[in-house]
């Protein structure tokens, strides 16, 4: 319950503060390609953050970790804050990377649920948190223009609003953590099965990287969860980090773009638990195969759309949401079930680490594609990414079939 509840709070800050960043950017530079920088920083953030929350982990329990990563997206929406109330878009962008502290938080959070699972409840655990934050992620957008009221009442520029909620909803979640989740499932994890876990490299208590990438490489199940986990995530925030634009281009309002980036967001968690069930009965990389190929599908819907084929758009954005949940769900349940507990949390931070790295290049990429080209071009390139990562899923060389 105080994971679910801190996950709804957050997913508010998150879906408020971030879902329309790209467009403040866009609107305070002019420049398309310079928008795209806001889902980048939002995911560099989240990056610079996985690491450092897992070694708090580490060292002393999930509460310590989540309670590093709400804290530092509460400083970057006042800095967002901030640079809004200058006209600044480079600060803005400081802002947001802090802000992605936010999303390393949620992210982290799922695999406090595993903790303590059984063998083969991985998937149902972890997806209970994640649906969790359906409710404010949803929310959240739909809240930026009424909140647009909050800066005007302290003579601020209206698009700081946004951001002073997203602040109050971090701030709320950083007490839920610090203050309610105890016992610390981790350290009570450890605690339970300390005769069985194997030494780590350099002593049970170190967490290395290096002991990161030797559990990676010697687990196939985890490798595999790795390559799909990133595959998913880039191809997810490149295509919704421009969408606020393509549809800005047709003319859309900012309530529709809330409400396309609201339906997203349903996508992304509103069924994750039957995700999670279905990666617990038929195993993770049959998921994951499930997931590229809706991937496919909503580059399909969403880049054959024109800039006023709004339902269209909403659809595959949709399908996007979905497609990003059984890379996520299925993909953390395989990775957290491939490796040992001793080296479970710098697995877990690595694999966060990348994801967001791989989402940032995207990013990028994605606003150069769209400045240059097109966004039908961007989703052709999503398209062709994880057509490869299904292929390398279905390979068979590694014994997977029963994974």
């Amino acid at each position: 319950m105080v994971l679910a509840a801190a996950q709804i709070i957050s997913g508010i800050g998150i879906a408020v503060g971030l879902a329309l960043s790209a467009w403040v950017i866009y609107k305070l530079s002019g420049s398309a390609p310079i928008s795209g920088l806001a889902g980048t920083a939002s995911v560099l953030g989240a990056a610079l953050l996985a690491v450092p929350a897992a070694r708090a982990a580490t060292r002393g329990g999930r509460r310590r970790g989540l309670a590093l990563t709400y804290g530092s997206a509460l400083a970057g929406s006042l800095v967002a804050v901030a640079g809004i109330a200058v006209t600044s878009w480079p600060l803005l962008l400081v802002g947001l990377v802090l802000m992605g502290g936010g999303s390393a938080g949620n992210l982290a959070a799922r695999y406090s649920a595993t903790d303590l699972s059984p063998p083969g409840y991985a998937g149902r655990h972890l997806s209970l948190v994640v649906w969790s934050a359906t409710i404010g992620s949803v929310l959240g957008p739909n809240l930026a223009q009424p909140a647009e009221a909050l800066g005007p009442a302290l003579g601020l520029h209206p698009w700081t609003g946004p951001f002073m909620l997203a602040a109050a909803a971090f701030a709320v979640s950083l007490v839920v953590v610090t203050v309610a989740l105890r016992p610390d499932p981790l350290v009570l994890a450890r605690g339970l099965t300390v005769t069985d876990a194997p030494p780590a490299a350099g002593g049970a208590r170190e967490r290395t990287m290096r002991d990161a990438w030797h559990a990676i490489r010697a687990s196939p199940g985890a490798r595999r969860a790795l390559a799909a986990i990133a595959v998913s995530h880039t191809a997810m925030v490149s295509v919704m980090s421009m969408t606020p634009v393509h549809l800005d281009h047709g003319g859309a309002t900012v309530s529709v773009i809330g409400l396309v980036l609201s339906l997203h967001i349903a996508g992304m968690f509103a069924l994750s638990p039957i995700v999670g069930w279905l990666a617990d009965r038929l195993g993770g990389v049959r998921v994951l195969v499930i997931g590229m190929g809706l991937l496919l599908v909503s580059a399909v819907l969403a880049g054959t759309a024109g800039e006023h084929g709004v339902a269209q758009v909403t659809a595959g954005l949709f399908v996007l949401g979905v497609g990003w949940s059984c890379g996520l769900v299925a993909g953390s349940a395989l990775l957290t079930e491939s490796t040992p507990i001793a080296r479970r949390t710098s697995v877990q931070g690595l694999s966060d680490l990348l994801m967001n790295v791989c989402g940032a290049t995207g990013t990028v990429v994605a606003g150069a594609i769209v400045g240059a080209l097109s966004y039908g071009a961007l989703a052709l390139a999503v398209g062709v990414m994880v057509t490869l990562c299904a292929a390398l899923l279905l390979r068979r060389d590694d014994h997977l079939a029963s994974a």
